[in-house]
């Protein structure tokens, strides 16, 4: 089991168990005192054995409870806020395969809780030194309603509705069966487009790896064209990343939704960026010719929403298909995405295929290793001398900047790896930057 600031992660019957689940619910509930919390989970079968474990810890803390159900990881930030709550679990193992699951933390704000409140729970979960209701504190759950209309109401807010409508896009939408199909529908009908659903039932069934990458939406891709539609969205289970296909039926590296998300943000209005340190510079182009400050962040969200937060950030992300809008809420959100990447395509009035083509154009790799703990330091080491001229960050794990490239390397901390991640203009040169890098890594 993977236990982090950011909650605990693991094979359910194997690492995971509802022991565990169980105490680490009560941890966060006695870290917040027995206030109020929302419970939510994604639609992996496991997550209704997880949530009652989830829900006894938390009674057991004294909380009351609202249990939201099925909903996407977004919709969980938004409920916080709109509920009054003092933190949040969502039952997920985001785009791990089926048989993981876990528990994903939120504090008062509706963001990710921070690794210094994260640090905390985890440290009272190890220990299991945290006070118990007694028997006359015991919690109690209710189920507020409208908690996905809430969502969609905030981010149809943000967007012009009529001339989104104004196109009559046709668009797919593959949710893969995880939580955030039916959420997709009722957003896209509201913005006047024809909606094809595929795989939008939240029952689970992944149709496919559950990680919205290219290379795992080959099977899908194709019906984006064939079907006649604009765009096609492709969601993970529990809808936090957002991929595009264009109207070729071309999958676009998921890199490009935060890119598309930032051109259509800043044409509207000046102000910050922000990206995490392995996400690619097509978004620091973007902010560089709008003439907007860009920032980076240490992996994971929440360093970056902490990082937005400092820069006063319009908009802000992750490269994995994570588009942040504070204006919506602190966690990535593929609902706003594609509300803001409609909206580009209908002031542009130009196919998507054609608005990607005219981004900056790098060449990326993302690799990762089995190395042991112990041998990184000195690896980041070896690496820093191999590349004598490039500028140095250590804000997270090790970036090298070059003249036109850079490399970053780091432990993950989802995955017992480290991950090696190049840009470059080519993918030769990118390649070769991996391969260079690797081969001081696993030296």
């Amino acid at each position: 089991m993977i236990v982090s600031v950011s909650g605990i992660r693991g094979i359910i019957g194997d690492t995971l168990t509802p022991e565990a689940a169980a105490r680490f619910a009560a941890a966060l509930g006695a870290f917040l005192g027995g206030k109020r919390v929302v419970v939510a989970r994604d639609s992996r079968p496991s997550g209704e054995t997880l949530k009652h474990a989830v829900l006894a810890g938390l009674l057991g803390a004294g909380c009351k409870v609202d249990d939201v159900g099925i909903v996407p990881t977004p919709t969980v930030g938004v409920a916080v806020r709109a509920l009054g709550a003092a933190g949040a679990i969502q039952i997920t193992a985001s785009h791990n395969p089926s048989p993981w699951n876990g528990l994903k933390m939120f504090g008062s704000d509706g963001a990710v809780l921070s690794a210094e409140a994260g640090a905390l729970v985890r440290g009272l979960y190890e220990s299991g030194d945290f006070k118990r209701a007694a028997w006359n504190g015991q919690g109690s759950v209710s189920v507020p309603p409208g908690m996905l209309e809430e969502h969609a109401r905030k981010v149809l807010d943000q967007v012009s509705v009529a001339a989104v409508a104004g196109r009559g896009f046709k668009v797919f939408v593959d949710a893969n069966g995880g939580a955030g199909g039916p959420l997709a529908e009722a957003l896209l009908g509201e913005l006047g487009c024809e909606v094809v659903a595929h795989n939008c039932d939240p029952n689970g069934d992944f149709a496919h790896d559950p990680e919205p990458t290219p290379a795992h939406l080959a099977d899908v891709a194709p019906w984006v064209s064939q079907l006649g539609c604009a765009v096609g969205f492709c969601l993970d289970p529990d809808a936090d990343r957002l991929a595009l296909v264009d109207e070729t039926g071309a999958c676009l590296s998921e890199e490009l939704t935060l890119a598309l998300a930032v051109k259509y943000v800043l044409s509207q209005k000046s102000g910050p960026v922000v990206a995490n340190m392995s996400t690619s510079r097509v978004s620091l182009d973007l902010a560089a010719a709008a003439g907007c400050r860009f920032a980076r962040s240490a992996v994971g969200e929440a360093n970056v929403v902490a990082r937005m937060r400092s820069e006063g950030a319009l908009i802000g992300g992750e490269g994995n298909g994570g588009v942040i809008d504070p204006r919506v809420g602190w966690v990535r959100d593929p609902f706003i995405g594609m509300a803001l990447i409609l909206s580009l395509m209908a002031e542009e009035n130009r196919p998507l295929s054609e608005i990607a083509a005219g981004l900056p154009r790098y060449a990326m790799l993302k690799t990762k290793f089995a190395v042991p703990a112990g041998k990184l330091p000195a690896a980041l080491t070896a690496l820093r001398a191999k590349w004598p001229e490039a500028t140095v960050d250590t804000t997270d794990g090790l970036r090298l900047d070059g003249s036109d490239w850079w490399l970053h390397v780091r432990p993950s901390n989802t995955e017992p790896v480290v991950r090696v991640i190049a840009e470059s203009p080519t993918e030769d040169r990118t390649r070769q930057l991996c391969d260079e890098a690797a081969a001081v890594v696993n030296g």
